[in-house]
């Protein structure tokens, strides 16, 4: 473990124990000098219904702010990593965020085309590693099929191809988890979603020759085939010259039919930033970097985020009326056990330390079982945004989540001083008849 994980580490925990330090001393204070487990456990157990439930009601509250919390992290960690493998994109000029969208998470978009002059001078370029051009249009199913080189799709999976890569026109790889088999065939749909055609490349037939391995992106999904297919399946020139018989670049600019991304890779940073300036221009070409565009999203979802920070703040302190109300009425139930205990002669501050224990032993069970449904509620949370976006989501309980819970367990265990308060003022004779 490095330094500054293991520094994090203990600044993680230092705040950890910081915010708990309220109920900490509270605790000892309450405790000193006195041990009244064993009558607690009695009326525990005297009144058991009741208190599960109650355990229940609090576990529930801190369960859902848990898993809320990890599950919002999580979300933000999986589309940043759906991104990584998309260093520079080069479009042309439009909106950075429907580009970003489009080539990314496969969202159907409306887009202008490269012309051959300018992909000649993307992949020409000295600080281009990987040059490839996407063309978008065409669905089998719930699956995006995209035109494509094979050297993309070979940096897309980390060259993890089970079967073979393609070696000629009509042949296709498929995302892991498209739901076809190796060999098996189908036919493109022209368009994506309500705007389908199935009839439209009826005479196109492409058969599946290999698998990408899992990425834990809307790629996973995916069908990628040889940009040339997509263009003459829609009548057009396929980038090589007649007769040439060549499959993917070098692409001849004056057979380029165009594309609506090129997705550029550069073995140095520097680089990356070059390039974007140098491809950034008025009314030719727009590069940006998706990861870019994402943090300008965050931003956007922080303004977002610190709404909902706040309302979960409110909710929180309805909860911890609630809590507090909750005590209020469960020490109603042990009325007259403390009334006797005080009519016998116990210390005003033992009974108290009686009801403040009951009360913490109820809110410490709640907030543990809470942790333990919130993580998960974080499980259940994170499978179901993968399934409906393909972006792999996972969602642990982090140190976020740990303070979250000890500035619940501080706050409740000391407005659980009231109800206890209250209950030493209340007449002992009262209490007896009750």
């Amino acid at each position: 473990m490095a330094w500054n994980d293991v520094s994090a580490l203990w600044q993680d925990i230092a705040l950890t124990v910081l915010f708990l330090v309220p109920a900490l001393l509270t605790g000892a204070l309450v405790l000193r000098g006195y041990a009244p487990w064993p009558l607690v456990r009695a009326i525990l157990w005297r009144f058991r219904g009741a208190s599960a439930l109650f355990v229940l009601l609090i576990a529930v509250s801190v369960g859902m702010g848990i898993g809320l919390l990890a599950q919002e992290r999580g979300l933000r960690r999986g589309t940043a990593q759906a991104a990584d493998k998309f260093d520079l994109v080069i479009t042309a000029p439009g909106s950075e965020l429907t580009a970003m969208l489009a080539t990314v998470f496969l969202q159907p978009a409306d887009m202008g085309l490269l012309d051959g002059a300018t992909w000649d001078e993307i992949a020409g370029h000295d600080s281009v590693a990987l040059a490839a051009p996407l063309a978008f249009g065409d669905s089998f199913g719930a699956s995006a099929v995209v035109g494509t080189t094979l050297g993309f799709a070979r940096y897309l999976a980390d060259g993890q191809i089970t079967g073979r890569p393609w070696q000629a026109e009509g042949e296709a790889l498929i995302g892991a988890l498209v739901p076809l088999e190796i060999g098996a065939e189908f036919t493109p749909a022209h368009g994506v979603g309500d705007a389908v055609d199935d009839h439209a490349h009826g005479d196109a037939h492409i058969r599946v020759v290999g698998r990408l391995g899992r990425s834990g992106t809307p790629w996973d999904r995916a069908i990628l085939v040889p940009i040339e297919t997509v263009w003459e399946v829609h009548g057009l020139a396929n980038g090589h010259a007649p007769g040439t018989g060549r499959l993917g670049p070098p692409f001849d600019a004056a057979y380029f039919p165009g594309a609506p991304a090129v997705v550029v890779h550069s073995d140095a940073l520097w680089a990356n930033y070059a390039l974007r300036s140098e491809f950034t221009r008025d009314r030719e070409t727009m590069a940006f970097f998706p990861g870019a565009v994402l943090a300008q999203l965050y931003g956007v979802l922080g303004d977002v985020r610190q709404v909902m920070s706040l309302m979960a703040l409110v909710t929180q302190a309805l909860v911890a009326a609630s809590v507090l109300l909750g005590l209020f009425i469960l020490s109603r139930l042990f009325r007259r056990q403390i009334a006797l205990l005080r009519a016998l002669g116990a210390p005003a501050r033992f009974v108290f330390a009686v009801v403040w224990c009951f009360g913490a032993a109820l809110l410490l069970s709640g907030a543990l079982l809470g942790l333990c449904a919130g993580v998960g509620t974080a499980s259940v949370l994170a499978r179901v945004v993968t399934a409906r976006t393909d972006v792999l989501v996972a969602a642990p309980v982090g140190w976020t989540e740990i303070h979250f819970l000890a500035v619940f367990v501080s706050v409740t265990l000391l407005l659980s001083l009231l109800p206890a308060a209250i209950v030493l003022r209340q007449p002992v004779v009262q209490g007896l008849r009750s």
